[in-house]
C-alpha cells in the first residue's frame, strides 16, 4: 500500500474516532434530566442533585476543550509529518535502535504531559476543587508527576526495549515470546501492585481492631475467603471521592479500603461493598479477565507482527527508511478500531461481571447494606444518575446505579 494511503486511512481513523467520541459525550450531556429518581430520593437533597448535574455538564463541556486540543495536536503532528522529523533529528545522534526507540517515545511522552499539564491542573484545582474533591496539595501534584515519570521510564521504557530487542533479534515471531513476558508481568503487578507499586504514591495502613475489622474477619470465614491483610489506604491525600478493592492472587488477599470510603458509611455498608469484591473471587471474574486480557495482548501482537517491518508505514508518518518506533505509533491509530470493538466486549462482559458480584453480596451478606452502599457511593461522587444508552454500551465497565439497583431488587 502507498505511504500517502496508510497516511490518509490514518487520519480518516483518527478524525472518525474523535467525532464519534464527541457525539457520545454530547448525547450523554443531553441525556440529563433533573427529576430525582425515587429510588434514590431519600438520599439526594434537591440542591445537591442540582449540583451533581452542574458537576457532569463542567466535565464533559471542559473534556471537549481537551479532546479538540489533543485531536488538534495529533492531526497537525500527522499532516505535517513531525513524527518522521523527530525520528530523522534523533537518528542522527543516536544509531542504537532500542535508544533511538526510548529516545523517540520519551520526548513525545514528555512534550505531550507538558502541553497538557494547564489542562490537568485546571481539572484539579479549579473543577474538583469547586465541586469540593480535591484534596490534591501543589507538593502532592508536582511529587505524583515526579514519581509518575520515573515509573514510566522503568516499566514502560523495560518493555519497550524488551519489545524491541526481541523484534530485531527473531524477526516476525517476536509476537510469540512477548506474548509470554506480557502474561507475566500482569500476573507480577496483579500480585505485588498492593505491596510495592501502591505504596510509591499512597500510605497503606493495617486496619487497627475494632467492629470493622471484627465484622470483615467474620465475614470471610462465613464465605471461606483467604484474607491476609485489611489496609486503609488515605485516599483523602488527593480526593474526597472512596473506592476499595482487593488485590493478590492465590491463597492470600489483600483488602485495601480507602479512608473516606470508611468515613462515610456504616460497618454493614462496608462488609457490603467487601462482599461484592469477594464475589468477583468466588465467581472466579479475576482470573478470566486475566486469561481474556492475555489473550487480548496475544492477538494485538500477532496483528502487529504483520506489520511492524512494513517500510512504507514509517514513510507515511514522515519517516525516510523503516523504524520499528514509527510503525509501532501507526499501528496504535490503525489497530484502534479493533482494539475499540475488543474494548467494548470487556466492558460487556464486565458489566455482566458487577451483577453478579452484586447478586452474590445479596445472597450470602445483606442485599439492603449494598443498595444503601451503592446510593451513598454514587451521591457522594456526584455520579450521572441518568446517562444516555449508549454512552453505557460504548464507555461503562459498571452498570449505571438505576439499573443495579433495579437488578438487586429482582
Amino acid at each position: 500500500m502507498h505511504p500517502q494511503t496508510i497516511l490518509m486511512i490514518i487520519l480518516i481513523i483518527t478524525l472518525l474516532s474523535y467525532l464519534f467520541d464527541q457525539i457520545l459525550d454530547y448525547i450523554n450531556l443531553k441525556a440529563q434530566r433533573t427529576d430525582i429518581p425515587k429510588e434514590v430520593e431519600s438520599f439526594y437533597e434537591k440542591e445537591k442533585y442540582l449540583k451533581a448535574l452542574a458537576y457532569h455538564e463542567e466535565r464533559t463541556k471542559f473534556s471537549f476543550l481537551t479532546s479538540a486540543f489533543g485531536f488538534l495536536l495529533s492531526g497537525l503532528m500527522l499532516l505535517l509529518g513531525g513524527f518522521g522529523w523527530l525520528d530523522g533529528l534523533l537518528r542522527v545522534e543516536i544509531e542504537n535502535e532500542i535508544l533511538l526507540a526510548l529516545a523517540f517515545f520519551g520526548i513525545l511522552m514528555l512534550t505531550s504531559d507538558m502541553l497538557t499539564i494547564p489542562f490537568q491542573w485546571y481539572s484539579t484545582f479549579v473543577i474538583e476543587e469547586k465541586y469540593g474533591f480535591n484534596k490534591t496539595t501543589i507538593k502532592t501534584f508536582i511529587t505524583d508527576k515526579l514519581k509518575g515519570y520515573l515509573l514510566g521510564a522503568i516499566v514502560g521504557g523495560g518493555l519497550l526495549s524488551l519489545l524491541i530487542y526481541l523484534i530485531e533479534l527473531i524477526g516476525p515471531s517476536f509476537w510469540i515470546w512477548f506474548s509470554i513476558i506480557a502474561a507475566i508481568f500482569i500476573l507480577v503487578v496483579n500480585m505485588f501492585y498492593t505491596s510495592l507499586i501502591l505504596p510509591l504514591f499512597n500510605k497503606l495502613t493495617p486496619l487497627p481492631e475494632g467492629e470493622l475489622k471484627t465484622a470483615i474477619e467474620n465475614f470471610s470465614r462465613k464465605v471461606n475467603f483467604p484474607l491476609d491483610n485489611i489496609f486503609i489506604i488515605d485516599g483523602s491525600k488527593r480526593s474526597r471521592k472512596a473506592n476499595a478493592f482487593f488485590s493478590g492472587i492465590g491463597k492470600k488477599k489483600k483488602i485495601v479500603l480507602y479512608d473516606t470510603l470508611i468515613s462515610s458509611h456504616t460497618t454493614e455498608e462496608l462488609v457490603a461493598v467487601l462482599a461484592h469484591e469477594v464475589g468477583h473471587f468466588k465467581k472466579k471474574h479475576i482470573i478470566w479477565g486475566y486469561i481474556l486480557s492475555v489473550l487480548q495482548i496475544v492477538f494485538t501482537l500477532f496483528v502487529l507482527s504483520r506489520m511492524v517491518f512494513n517500510e512504507d508505514v514509517s514513510v507515511a508518518l514522515g519517516g525516510s527508511q523503516l523504524a520499528i518506533h514509527l510503525n509501532l505509533l501507526a499501528f496504535g491509530i490503525l489497530f484502534s478500531p479493533i482494539s475499540g470493538i475488543t474494548g467494548l466486549l470487556m466492558n460487556m462482559y464486565s458489566r455482566k461481571n458487577e451483577f453478579e458480584a452484586d447478586a452474590y453480596a445479596k445472597e450470602t451478606f445483606s442485599g439492603g447494606a449494598l443498595v444503601n452502599a451503592l446510593k451513598r457511593l454514587s451521591v457522594d461522587s456526584l455520579s450521572n444518575l441518568y446517562p444516555h444508552p449508549w454512552y453505557v454500551f460504548f464507555h461503562y465497565s459498571h452498570p449505571p446505579l438505576l439499573k443495579r439497583l433495579e437488578a438487586l431488587k429482582s
